[in-house]
């Protein structure tokens, strides 16, 4: 029962209460600064943007517990961090305006054939990686496409102009927000 206790053991309450304070801070300016970053990024992780989340993990954490290096320090880090997400998730389901700040609207980045091209560099969408987008999806030529959008997840989705579903797929994006 001491084992148990001592591993669990943390400081004191004001310690614990520090440790939350500082998570709450860091998730938000992650939240908001993982936002800024855009949605290919999201989608589309590269090695280093992979070796960024991993650095970042690391140098909040710091900032997180300081010197705390208990296991009841980590729990209560982990628990804010689980219930602010938690939290995050549930406001965005029930607010539009919230999924439209937090995650973003698809965006149309090629019609009929022609790139949208100021609309790719705002998301930061190069032409190479429309093609290889395209070519994920049979496609190998802009010709072919009435139309790809980048999705709010960072994914590209493309419509061929020969497609069966071509008119459910326009009744769908009719009200896609041309931005």
């Amino acid at each position: 029962m001491h084992l148990l206790a001592s591993v669990f053991d943390h400081p004191d309450l004001d310690g614990a209460a520090v440790i939350a304070a500082k998570t709450a801070a860091v998730y938000v300016f992650l939240v908001v600064g993982l936002r800024v970053f855009g949605k290919r990024e999201l989608g589309q992780l590269s090695l280093y943007d992979l070796v960024l989340v991993i650095i970042l993990g690391n140098a909040v954490q710091n900032a997180m517990i300081n010197n705390d290096n208990t296991l009841g320090g980590g729990v209560v880090a982990a628990t804010v961090l689980l219930l602010l997400n938690w939290i995050l998730n549930r406001f965005v389901l029930r607010s539009r305006r919230a999924e439209h700040i937090l995650v973003g609207d698809p965006v149309l980045v090629v019609h009929d054939g022609q790139p949208m091209r100021e609309r790719m560099a705002r998301e930061g969408i190069t032409m190479d990686e429309l093609m290889a987008a395209l070519r994920e999806h049979g496609i190998d030529a802009l010709s072919q496409v009435h139309m790809a959008v980048l999705e709010s997840d960072g994914t590209i989705s493309v419509v061929p102009r020969t497609s069966e579903v071509l008119k459910t797929t326009r009744r769908h994006y009719r009200g896609l927000r041309l931005q």
